[in-house]
């Protein structure tokens, strides 16, 4: 059985309405917002997406701003909700629970990801933040009411559905090796997939920081967390990867490690 028991926790970090002033342009302008380890362009083994252009465009509607601390729940599932909510800074994990308590992390999302939507008003996943993290909150009736917005906002939505069609791949036919070889890839940015930058000056030596603990992994990969960890080992003794620290991961071949994505 793959997972751990959670229980549902309804008490947040940072009560609704605890909000930053509406100084958007200032976080928007920001070319090194931290992602909490994730690039903010959207990838996965057969596509390649980027938002910059959208992450720099001025917004037209007025927008709450909200600072959450790491591992703090946004919105929990089964919510009522009627806002559309936009990552400017750091990551946010979208699960789901099972009765039992066992969780599936259906989406990590970074900066200019957006989530909410929620049908008939009531969330369907819950909303934690992976690392420190600021969240732009729009109302729903504005977002109906900007042309331009609503458009930028389905634009990403869509990227973010190619991602999700690839992660049920990953799922459903996917070993765990390939499975976290696939994870690492995704956090090394401009590679993998059809438009893979490919290495850059001959030297295709990277390294990638690891936001999430084994547990999210595992929840993220639907595996065990000793599978998650032998995964791990087999790829080190194997010399795809070198632990640099334990939450950052050497690759001394691209390459090499995309390989054993099973997408090629």
């Amino acid at each position: 059985m793959a997972g751990r028991i959670y229980t549902r926790r309804i008490n947040r970090s940072v009560p609704p309405g605890d909000f930053e002033d509406d100084a958007m342009d200032a976080i928007i302008s920001r070319q090194d917002a931290e992602t909490g380890g994730f690039s903010n362009t959207k990838f996965d083994a057969g596509w390649q997406i980027s938002f910059e252009a959208d992450l720099k465009a001025p917004r037209v509607v007025e927008a709450r701003v909200a600072s959450y601390p790491p591992r703090s729940l946004i919105v929990d599932e089964g919510d009522e909700t009627t806002n559309v909510y936009e990552v400017v800074e750091g990551g946010v994990l979208l699960f789901k629970l099972l009765p039992d308590g066992r969780r599936q992390i259906i989406e990590v999302l970074g900066v200019g990801d957006v989530f909410g939507l929620a049908p008939n008003g009531v969330s369907d996943v819950g909303a934690e933040t992976l690392t420190k993290a600021r969240v732009a909150i729009y109302e729903k009736r504005r977002v109906d009411a900007d042309t331009a917005l609503r458009d930028r906002i389905f634009s990403r939505l869509r990227a973010q559905m190619c991602a999700l069609h690839d992660h049920a791949l990953l799922l459903g036919r996917k070993s765990a090796q390939e499975r976290v070889a696939t994870f690492i890839m995704r956090l090394v940015p401009g590679r993998g997939g059809h438009a893979c930058s490919g290495p850059l000056g001959g030297c295709d030596e990277t390294h990638v920081d690891l936001a999430m603990t084994r547990q999210e992994i595992a929840d993220y990969l639907g595996l065990t967390i000793e599978t998650v960890s032998r995964a791990f080992s087999a790829l080190r003794r194997a010399g795809t990867i070198a632990y640099e620290r334990q939450d950052r991961v050497a690759i001394p071949s691209v390459c090499q490690l995309c390989r054993l994505t099973g997408s090629h």
